[in-house]
Formats: C-alpha cells, sequence, structure tokens
C-alpha cells in the first residue's frame, strides 16, 4: 500500500512538469511511512495517507523539494517519537525548521482551548514572518482535513469549520491564493449553516445549465471580437463560490437574481495596456453598469490581486462580470504568494516577496506587548478580513482598511503620530464624527493639534476596528500615562474583585495579586496594574481563572468574610440560585437553553430581573467583549434540589422511512417524556431531519433521552441544539 501511494506522489511529480529533488522526497516518505505505520486516520485509513494528499496538493502549487519534505514530515515530531534533532541531522536545518513551524503547541499548559488556538496561530505567524511555506504547509493540511472532515463528530467538525472560517481563510486570503481560500470557504460553510448551503447549490443547479449556454454563447462573441481587433487573448468562464453567493444573499441582503457576477468572463492578456485596450471593446459591445467598475490594477488589493473588474448587460438583458488581467497577474490571483515558487514571473525578485510579508511582522509587532494572548486571533478575524474599503488621503495616497473601519483608524494607518494628535476629521470636505465609518473612494483628512499633552481618548478603544490603532493607542497610554494606568487598573481589580466577593486582608491582598501577575508574566502587581489601565489585559478574560484560585487558596477565609451568601431567588421552584440577590424575576434565555448540569452565569436586564444562560453561550461571550455589559453578569448556579422540567431541542438526522414519526413519538412517550414541538423535514439522499422540543431534568437526563434514540434502527445522529 505505501508503495502505492509513492507512485501517486511520482506521478503528481511528473505532471508538474518541474524538476524535483526526488532522492530528498522519498528519503522523508520512507521516514514518515516508518513513523506512522502503525496510526490510523478517523476513517479507518493509514495515516500516512495525509501527509502524501499534503504533499500533492503542495506539488500542485509548485512548491519546492524543500516543502513538499516538510509536508510528508509535518505530523511525526508531534504524533511519533521522532525528534526535531532527528530530523536536524537527516535533513537538515531548513526542513527541521518548516516542520517545527507547523507542529502544533499540544503540550503547552493552556487553560482554555481559546488561548490554545491563538497560542497556536500566534507560533504559526512567527515562523511564517521567516518563512511564509510555512503557512502555505499549513494551509495545504487544513485542506485536506476538510475534504475528509466527515469522519469526525458533529460538534468537532463545527469546531474545525468554525476555525478554518475565522483564521485559515483569511490568511488565506491575503496570502492571494483564492483557490484554498474559496475551497475552504465553501466546505467550512457547508458544515456552520447547512440549510444556507444547500438552498444556495439548488439554485445553482436549477440555473447551470441555462447560464452556461448564456456564458459559452457570449465568450464566443468576444473572442470573434477580439480576433477582428488583432488581440491575443484568452477566454474563460468563472463561476462564484457558494459561500461567495451567501455573503451578497444572506449577508447584504440581495436576491438570488441581483448578484451580477455569479458568472463571469475572464480575459487574459500579454500586457497591462492591452487590459484597458481589451475593457474599452467590452464597453463598447455591452452597456456597462454604472459604479460596477473597478481598477484594481492601478489600485492593487492588499493581498497585491489585480484585474480590471466590469459589470455589463447583453442586448438581452442578461448582466455578467468582465474581469481583464494579463498572465502575471492571473498567476497571482489564483496562487497568490505561491505563485513565486510555481512561476519564474509569478512573483518578481525577493524584494516584491518581502512587501508580500509585511503585514505579518505588522500584525506580530501589534501584539508583542499585549498580555491578552487571543488578540492575535481577534486580530485575523478583522484585519485580515476579505471585505476591504480603499481610502484616499488628500494628496491622492491610497490606505486599505478592513471594511467597518473609522476617521481614527485611517488616522492611525498614516502614521501613530496623527492618530495621537488627532482632533476631527473631515471626508470629501465636510467634518464629521470620530465614529465616521468611511466607505470606498472617500478622500479623509485629518485634523490635527500641536497642543501639548494631547493624546487619545481610552473611549476610542470601542470605536476603532482596526487592531493596528487599537494597540497604538493603547501603546500611547502605556508610555504617556503610567501613574494614571496603575491608578485605574487597581480601581478596575478592586472593582472586580468586590463583585465576585473576593474579601482579603491587607497582606493577602498583595499576595494574590502579586501571584496574578506573575502568572500573567508581569514583573510586579503595578505592571499588572498598568496593563489593565491601558487595557492590554482584559480582566473579563483572567477573572474566571483568579475566582477560581481564590476560592483554592482562601475558600475558608472567604466563606468567613463574605458580605452576603448567596440566597435562593423567588421563583417557583426555587432551581436556581443567584449570588446576593433576593426576591427578583428569573428567566431562561431561549438563545441558549440552560437545562441543570449545564454552567450557567446571570445577567441583569432592564426591567425584566435575571436572565439565566449556559456559561458558554455565544451571546454571554459576545456581550462580554463589550466592557460596559461586563458589569450585567452575575454569579449564578443551579440549586442542589432542582424540581422543574425544562425545555430543549434536539436534532435527529434518519433515514427517511415510512411510519419513522410515529416511532419517534412512541419512543418519547414510553419514556414519559413530554412533547412541546415537533418538526420534520426532508434532505439530500432520502434523509429526514426531525427537531423535537421535549422536557429534561437536566442533562445527564437529557443524555440518557438521546442515547435511547440512538438505539433505534435507521437513526443516524441525534444532537441537542440551542433552539
Amino acid at each position: 500500500m505505501f508503495d502505492s501511494m509513492w507512485v501517486q506522489i511520482a506521478d503528481a511529480i511528473v505532471t508538474s512538469g518541474r524538476n524535483y529533488d526526488t532522492d530528498k522526497i522519498r528519503r522523508a516518505f520512507d521516514l514518515a511511512a516508518v513513523a506512522h505505520q502503525n496510526q490510523k486516520r478517523k476513517s479507518g485509513e493509514p495515516y500516512l495517507v495525509h501527509p502524501v494528499a499534503v504533499a500533492i496538493i503542495l506539488i500542485e502549487f509548485g512548491m519546492d523539494a524543500d516543502t513538499i519534505a516538510a509536508a510528508l514530515l509535518h505530523d511525526v515530531v508531534e504524533d511519533t517519537a521522532v525528534t526535531l534533532e532527528e530530523l536536524t541531522k537527516q535533513f537538515g536545518e531548513e526542513i527541521a525548521r518548516l516542520v517545527d513551524g507547523v507542529t502544533k503547541l499540544g503540550r503547552l499548559p493552556l487553560s482554555t482551548k481559546e488561548e490554545e488556538q491563538a497560542e497556536n496561530v500566534r507560533k504559526m505567524l512567527l515562523a511564517m514572518a521567516q518563512d511564509v511555506r510555512v503557512i502555505i504547509i499549513k494551509l495545504a493540511d487544513r485542506l485536506h482535513n476538510m475534504r475528509t472532515i466527515e469522519f469526525m463528530s458533529p460538534q468537532k467538525q463545527r469546531d474545525i469549520a468554525l476555525e478554518t472560517m475565522e483564521v485559515y481563510t483569511p490568511i488565506a486570503h491575503r496570502l492571494g491564493i483564492r483557490t484554498m481560500k474559496e475551497e475552504l470557504e465553501d466546505r467550512a460553510f457547508r458544515i456552520l449553516d447547512p440549510v444556507a448551503y444547500r438552498e444556495i447549490e439548488n439554485s445553482l443547479d436549477i440555473q447551470r445549465s441555462e447560464r452556461e449556454g448564456f456564458l459559452e454563447k457570449i465568450i464566443k462573441r468576444i473572442h470573434d471580437r477580439m480576433e477582428e481587433e488583432h488581440y491575443d487573448v484568452y477566454l474563460a468562464g468563472r463561476v462564484k463560490s457558494i459561500y461567495g453567493i451567501y455573503r451578497k444573499v444572506f449577508i447584504q441582503g440581495r436576491s438570488f437574481e441581483e448578484i451580477y457576477d455569479i458568472f463571469a468572463v475572464r480575459i487574459i492578456v500579454d500586457t497591462v495596456i492591452e487590459c484597458y485596450n481589451c475593457l474599452g471593446v467590452i464597453h463598447d459591445m455591452f452597456r456597462p453598469i454604472p459604479n460596477r467598475f473597478k481598477d484594481y490594477i492601478s489600485t492593487p488589493k492588499a493581498n497585491m490581486y489585480q484585474s480590471l473588474h466590469t459589470t455589463v448587460i447583453d442586448k438581452e438583458g442578461i448582466p455578467f462580470e468582465v474581469q481583464i488581467r494579463t498572465w502575471e497577474m492571473h498567476q497571482t490571483a489564483e496562487y497568490g504568494i505561491a505563485a513565486h515558487w510555481k512561476y519564474k514571473a509569478g512573483i518578481q525578485g525577493r524584494d516584491k516577496l518581502e512587501e508580500r510579508l509585511a503585514w505579518v511582522r505588522q500584525l506580530l509587532e501589534a501584539q508583542q506587548d499585549s498580555a491578552d494572548v487571543e488578540d492575535i486571533v481577534r486580530t485575523i478575524k478583522s484585519d485580515l478580513a476579505p471585505e476591504e474599503v480603499y481610502v484616499f488621503t488628500p494628496k491622492g495616497d491610497v490606505k486599505n482598511l478592513p471594511t467597518g473601519s473609522t476617521v481614527i483608524d485611517f488616522a492611525y494607518s498614516i502614521h501613530s503620530a496623527v492618530g495621537n494628535r488627532m482632533v476631527g476629521a473631515k471626508v470629501d470636505g465636510r467634518i464629521v464624527p470620530l465614529d465616521y465609518v468611511v466607505r470606498t473612494g472617500q478622500i479623509v483628512e485629518v485634523i490635527t493639534t500641536n497642543a501639548q499633552g494631547h493624546g487619545p481618548s481610552r473611549d476610542w478603544l470601542k470605536i476603532v476596528k482596526t487592531s493596528e490603532a487599537r494597540n497604538k493607542i493603547r501603546a500611547w497610554f502605556k508610555k504617556e500615562r503610567k501613574e494614571e494606568n496603575i491608578a485605574q487598573g487597581k480601581e478596575e481589580l478592586d472593582r472586580e474583585f468586590k463583585r465576585n466577593y473576593i474579601s482579603l486582608t491587607d497582606e493577602q491582598y498583595q499576595e494574590f495579586v502579586d501571584s496574578i501577575a506573575k502568572r500573567q508574566h508581569f514583573s510586579s502587581a503595578e505592571e499588572l496594574y498598568a496593563s489593565i489601565g491601558y487595557g492590554g489585559t482584559l480582566l473579563s478574560r483572567i477573572m474566571p481563572r483568579i475566582k477560581d484560585d481564590y476560592n483554592k487558596t482562601y475558600r475558608t477565609e472567604a466563606k468567613a468574610a463574605e458580605p452576603q451568601k448567596p440566597r435562593k431567588i423567588s421563583t417557583t421552584s426555587h432551581d436556581v440560585v443567584v449570588e446576593g440577590i433576593d426576591n427578583c424575576l428569573v428567566k431562561f434565555a431561549r438563545c441558549c437553553n440552560p437545562l441543570p448540569g449545564d454552567d450557567i452565569i446571570g445577567f441583569v436586564t432592564r426591567g425584566y430581573g435575571v436572565s439565566i444562560h449556559k456559561s458558554d453561550c455565544v451571546n454571554v461571550r459576545n456581550t462580554m467583549k463589550d466592557p460596559a455589559q461586563q458589569g450585567r453578569f452575575i454569579a449564578a448556579h443551579w440549586s442542589d434540589h432542582v424540581t422543574e422540567t425544562f425545555k430543549a431541542t434536539v436534532e435527529i438526522t434518519a433515514e427517511d422511512r415510512e411510519g419513522l414519526l410515529a416511532r419517534v413519538s412512541v419512543h418519547l412517550a414510553n419514556m414519559r417524556i413530554a412533547i412541546y414541538e415537533l418538526n420534520a423535514r426532508t434532505l439530500k439522499g432520502g434523509l429526514v431531519a426531525i427537531t423535537i422540543t421535549l422536557g429534561a431534568q437536566g442533562t445527564d437526563h437529557l443524555n440518557r433521552i438521546i442515547a435511547e434514540f440512538r438505539k433505534l434502527d435507521g437513526i443516524l445522529s441525534v444532537e441537542r441544539t440551542n433552539r
């Protein structure tokens, strides 16, 4: 079997038409085969299938022999007894460094999954700053994992898909690797929102023959006209990705018919002058739609994408997009930074490569002073987002900013000194407020002052969109307002201690705060206070760990010192205990439907009492990001004697058999389970999805119900949902 895998690699090398050091690649293959020989994937296949598939993807992208070898070896250090020192001895420092950059930090003692993800990404970017091939291997690794993700559990699939969408597709976009980006997006989207995915897929299938027939006719018309004009052009059709359509239909609120670029004609020529000449021919042949022309040749995107885009209407009134670019632009558009290896002329010279990687170093420099390790992931989500705006300075320079950026973000993109001295802004000659969101094509003028001591406001941290602006504001406060930061940070920490009933003597207080500072990698309590004060450390992130440490270390003293014991609220069941509140209205949040056994937290609503949520509810996580809302959360837990029955929702995927609903209903009746709602819908492939809202006494009870369902013949999966 291993021999057949090597044949696949050898065939891919021959097909690529490139000269590879096959001896080096074969040695890497042999080592991987021995190291992984007793390991299996979730699918039951030999583990070696995965590194071989990653290597073949990279051969198709034209990567060099060292990258291919590193791809074959990328899991041996993490998952087998092979050490980095052995790799260095056998293959040299370069391949060992690539493998180390891809290797995850599985053995790092991090307290949360988010922190682990953030540290993995940080390490990956650090390695990437030294050698971009690290991230290209990692993207190929993630691509193959997404292609085989159906063998993972449903929850694991959703976790991996979400990480793919939030971390890896923005990086692939920023590196300009369109083919990887679009496949990763579509595969992640299919898992995260299968209903919307199928809806768009069905719409495309229905119109495919009609649209492709139209496209063939248009391509022939353009080809004939270009021949008349004596232009040597290459023509091809392009279908928009399913996730790209989703962004416009579901996020921007357009109808399917309002998307003009689902299908596009791509024209590839030899020179930039021919691009503009062909544009003139296209506008002569078809009527252009106003405000639908984009010149990415004179103003490239941040990932160096270049092309002319225009949307036109033919004589039958059908709109379509035309993209015009040179071969070099096309290579960069398809393969991004990987074109540096795939095509000799793809990226001209080392300086161009360094320019395209400048954003990695800027991102890491912006994060180096942050004590919040998860900032790195939030930065990727915001700063590397696919949607960007292009804004002009009064001198005509162009600044690329993420969609949603404000005039403050614009000021800091020019220089930190401009942002720090900013007092106002004009957009197209009109004075605007500081939270004004800029749009493509606008001319922004920053109004500054030379007054001594002037600086940014702390409120700006809530306004800005980019991490660049946020970190420059924090850096200013860190440098210029140290004493103020210390005072404010101590005040915020004391307020959180009081809210969480952390009561300590003066001696205990200093000892406890010193231990917190040490754990957060600060040399003193003052540094911790200062970081909290200027926003480098978010208390909402570290308070759960602080409270756990307090309970473990000072629990006996704390009980004696608590100013107010937790008391049950006045509900008919007395099922929930809210700390420090008596006789208040309580309701259970419908967004997450908490059950006894779930970790819960209370949120003090305005006029509706306390809303009880699961601690990991997405609405809780999002609201906690707003400092103004953090004080409204309050500790809560389930009573020792829960008496009520709570609503819970499960979703069953099963084979669509006659009498299935009756069998499910009878099964629930036999278990004496109340049914509040039951819905069924058909899926592709002879399957059906049944959503049931039922009564459960807690998570243990619900798990028993789910286990009983899974025993029924024809049931494929049963999962709890938050509906």
